[in-house]
This record gives structure tokens, sequence and C-alpha cells, in this order.
């Protein structure tokens, strides 16, 4: 944390990390994922939010493993968000494109000076790997077929 703390251009965000539920492990792939989805949303909010507050919320309950990132700071301006991104950055589409790939519901709200908000769900049978009967892949590829 204290190298994207380095990496913001401005000052240094308060940051929080609040746990809600028992902690569970992910499948593997799954845990990947989760991470470069969550690192690339801290990236840019210490990158370019100018944010004074920046909020990671994790839940684990029996429905759904839950993350979000929210920040204060001066949020994505429509026109980026219309285009899924600037041109060059492939920070947005890449979190897209890895949310869909493990089968996660992937939503990102944010007003220009109101910050940004970025949540990833994960049905609980598909993301933890206690009492699984199945890997995530058959699921997912189950859903691809029809």
């Amino acid at each position: 944390m204290v190298q994207l703390a380095t990496e913001s251009k401005h000052h240094e965000p308060i940051f929080r990390v609040a746990v809600e539920g028992e902690s569970r492990d992910l499948h593997p792939i799954l845990r990947d994922e989760t991470d470069r989805i969550a690192a690339e949303a801290l990236r840019n909010a210490f990158r370019h939010a100018q944010a004074r507050q920046i909020e990671v919320e994790i839940r684990y309950d029996d429905e759904q493993f839950r993350l979000r990132v929210r920040d204060d700071g001066k949020g994505i301006e429509p026109a980026i968000r219309a285009q899924q991104g600037r041109e060059g950055h492939y920070g947005l589409p890449s979190m897209r494109e890895r949310a869909k790939i493990v089968g996660a519901k992937l939503a990102v709200w944010s007003e220009v000076d109101a910050g940004t908000e970025l949540e990833l769900q994960l049905s609980a049978g598909v993301a933890y790997t206690a009492g699984r009967k199945h890997f995530w892949w058959r699921v997912f590829a189950a859903k691809a077929k029809g």
C-alpha cells in the first residue's frame, strides 16, 4: 500500500479496509482475478482520483462474495466512461474482461467531482472453495452453452 500511496500525484489519501462476514477462501483462479481487479481499481484511485479518502469493502456471505472500491475524488469524465476508458489506457476494459471471464458482475459508478465506486460480485456457489461440488469453470462453461 505504501507504493500506491507514493504514486498519488497530489497528497496521501486516508485509506481504509473493511471486511464483513467470516473470511472464506476463494477458488485460486477467482482469487487471482479478484486481486488483479482490486489492484487496478486501487491504482486508478491513488493515481488519478485526487481523493481525500479511498475505501475497500470486502463482504463474505452465504449468497455472494462482494468487493467494493470507492473514493471521494474527481470522478471519471462521462466521455471516458462512455468509451470504457481512455485511448492507450486499459484499466477499465481489463477489469471488465477479467470479471466476465470468471462469471462475476462488475459495476462502475462515477460522477465528476463526486468520486468513483467499483463493485465486483460473485455468487457464493462459484466463489468459495469449501463445500464445492464442481469447479467454477464448469459453471461458466454451462452458462456459455445456453
